[in-house]
């Protein structure tokens, strides 16, 4: 008769072994980590998550993220026996797994559903992607803040619809990235008790044991970021795993962090406690001598046991059915008593926008003068707000200088006393920003996030992962070029324009003056997945004259005719975005007083005009007028594409300089006088 605890055994040793075959078989992989941690992955799914298999979007199920990602057959394995379902980009769940044996049997080939690390957007059933170490934990800050969120402005007295667990499994190489300390620090300052952190503490890495690089007490070190720290001694002891769950789910005001003593490469009687284990396949006849040990079929490969499915659908399967099916009945309730909240909750899971969302938007009259692209910002940011409730966001401690707070009443900031703050204060932590930032997106609000755009370095990887997962995240940078003159060259980015321009799916925005602004958000918002950048001034920017030159409303394509001859047949082109877009337009007039007709092209955005038919981009840059002269803060890499090989570009060949504004304009040639100048000699060269 088949025991409990055999049925148990059974299943852990299926996680493993599909695991270990899946890295033979594809000769690429990791499966020591698969190997030790079964027991653990076995624990949360079976007996201790809310996740119902045939609804993997449920709101309110628990999360899991798998931080080192590296072990990603931990992962395909438990979503294959749980039989967890597909769903599409338009949440439909499509009646089919999310991942197949044979996509196991695929494993890291291309096309299959279990890839070498866990990919959000191609496989249901995974919360994050994960494989740059220290990004799934941090982005796990997120989900739980977001869970917070939600339980303060819908939970209501007999109807709770967010209370759901974030759980994460980190490695050692999670907790040494920098990313990984500053979640953990911004996680403990506010109490996030819904967060737990799994540390597989089996002190290996790649180049050998962590004696070498990791000798730090890590108890002691989150017990100083305000975190409970528990302890279990043996990564196979499935009871006291789930005790030490259970002691997380009853902690309030802190999260925890779960220390679990781990032996990698666990029932390998030579690659235990090996890097070798860590990252390379265990080759056939350590797979042999590891499945005897295993008391397992040696010639079996793939091999999923009678009971082993029916196992985890009696477990996982039956309380998530049932966890879900009570939560559809009590919000079923709720919406006849909360319609209005029930319509936001509708909407925000489908990532859509509620009516009127941009209505009392600003419209900035004529200045010369002008308004700083920030203080534009800050004023559609704060309309935005109201407008859309679970809109969200902050600044890392920025805030003043970025124009990000959120300043109408009752806005109110995150704090742990006041989770339904809607000003996140991140503190000096760029790169955990942007993670917490896809973590809120992932829980499906709207989150905006601000710092210095040379600052955008710090937090590039986080930015990266947000484009890869299509998330419709949005970052505010501000000080876009040289206008914080004094700071220096440490202040003033130069590459990072055409560096963020280079990240696929990510659309990057430099809006020319405060209309253009409004515009630039106008677009945004109704991405559902796509990330943006907007990249504003901190100094005035005068406000054109839409009624002597064309509408902002171009910015939704990218790139526009702001200003052009009679006729529409110019001599020279002049092409330029952000705070350099006044200076062609007033060398355009320059121009035409010497008799030289130019047309003005405000360029926005590279990337949503490259997504333009071939005939509106040929409209604005016609293939015929190889005169032009683009002009712009910043590198000049990339911009032949759109000058061509006779063009000038107006750029940095440099870093900048410490100097006042005015100085530094002069210094580096963005005047009308270098504009007009270069415009006489573009035009030279294409009539010789």
């Amino acid at each position: 008769m088949t025991t409990a605890q055999d049925l148990d055994t059974l299943c852990i040793n299926t996680i493993r072994t599909l695991s270990i075959d899946a890295v033979q078989a594809a000769n690429s992989g990791h499966p020591g980590t698969p190997m030790a941690l079964a027991p653990l992955v076995y624990t949360i799914w079976n007996r201790v998550m809310r996740f119902d298999p045939q609804d993997p979007i449920w709101p309110n199920r628990d999360r899991f993220v798998l931080s080192n990602g590296h072990a990603s057959m931990l992962l395909w394995s438990v979503l294959h026996l749980t039989g967890t379902q597909a769903v599409n980009a338009e949440y439909e769940t499509l009646g089919k797994p999310s991942v197949t044996l044979d996509d196991i049997r695929h494993f890291r080939q291309f096309g299959s559903h279990a890839p070498g690390h866990p990919e959000y957007h191609l496989v249901s059933g995974v919360e994050t992607t994960t494989g740059p170490l220290g990004q799934g934990i941090a982005t796990s800050v997120g989900m739980a803040i977001g869970q917070k969120w939600l339980a303060n402005r819908y939970n209501k007295p007999d109807f709770s619809l967010f209370d759901y667990a974030i759980y994460a499994v980190c490695g050692d190489g999670c907790l040494m990235e920098g990313v990984g300390s500053e979640a953990a620090s911004l996680a403990g300052h506010l109490a996030l008790d819904n967060l737990c952190w799994i540390y597989d503490n089996n002190h290996i890495t790649i180049e050998g044991r962590t004696k070498i690089t990791f000798t730090e007490d890590v108890a002691a070190r989150f017990q100083g970021y305000a975190w409970n720290v528990l302890r279990v001694s043996d990564a196979n002891d499935i009871d006291r795993i789930e005790d030490a769950l259970t002691i997380f789910r009853r902690t309030r005001g802190r999260p925890t962090l779960i220390i679990l003593d781990s032996h990698i490469g666990y029932g390998s009687p030579h690659l235990q406690d090996t890097a070798a284990a860590h990252g390379e396949p265990l080759g056939a006849d350590e797979v042999l001598l590891v499945k005897r040990a295993y008391g397992w079929p040696e010639d079996a490969q793939f091999l999923v046991p009678d009971g082993v499915r029916e196992h985890f659908s009696a477990g996982i399967g039956a309380r998530g059915a049932r966890a879900r099916r009570e939560w559809s009945e009590r919000f079923d309730a709720y919406r006849a008593k909360f319609a209005g909240l029930a319509t936001e909750i509708e909407q925000m899971q489908r990532r859509q926008l509620p009516e009127g969302w941009d209505r009392n938007l600003p419209v900035f009259a004529a200045d010369a003068k002008g308004v700083a692209g920030r203080d534009a910002s800050g004023q559609v940011l704060n309309v935005l707000a109201q407008k859309v409730p679970w809109f969200i966001g902050g600044s890392a401690d920025l805030g003043p200088s970025t124009r990000t707070p959120l300043k109408y009443e009752g806005a109110g900031d995150f704090e742990p006393s006041s989770p339904g703050g809607k000003n996140l204060h991140f503190g000096i932590r760029e790169h955990g920003m942007a993670a917490v930032l896809n973590g809120l997106s992932l829980s499906k609000l709207r989150p905006f996030g601000g710092t210095f755009f040379i600052f955008s370095d710090y937090a590039r990887p986080a930015i990266r992962l947000s484009a890869l997962m299509e998330l419709p995240t949005i970052f505010v940078f501000t000080h876009d070029a040289m206008g914080d003159g004094e700071d220096g060259p440490t202040h003033q980015p130069v590459e990072q324009l055409a560096s963020l321009r280079a990240v696929p799916g990510l659309t990057l925005i430099r809006p020319g003056d405060a209309n253009e602004v409004v515009e630039a958000y106008r677009y945004v918002m109704q991405l559902r997945h796509r990330p943006a950048a907007l990249v504003l001034s901190r100094q005035p920017l005068p406000t054109l004259d839409r009624s002597k030159y064309a509408s902002a409303s171009g910015v939704a394509r990218g790139a526009y005719v702001l200003a052009d001859v009679d006729g529409g047949k110019p001599d020279v082109i002049l092409i330029a975005s952000g705070s350099e877009l006044a200076l062609a337009a007033q060398a355009h007039e320059r121009l035409a007083a010497e008799g030289i007709s130019s047309r003005v092209v405000s360029m926005a955005s590279w990337d949503i005009f490259d997504h333009q038919t071939a005939e509106y981009r040929a409209s604005v840059l016609p293939p015929m007028v190889t005169a032009r002269v683009a002009v712009e803060q910043a590198s000049t890499f990339g911009w032949e594409r759109y000058v061509g090989t006779n063009g000038i570009v107006i750029g940095m060949q440099t870093f900048g300089a410490s100097a006042p504004l005015k100085a530094l304009l002069q210094q580096f040639g963005f005047t009308v006088d270098k504009v007009v100048s270069a415009a006489k000699e573009v035009l030279r060269r294409s009539r010789s």
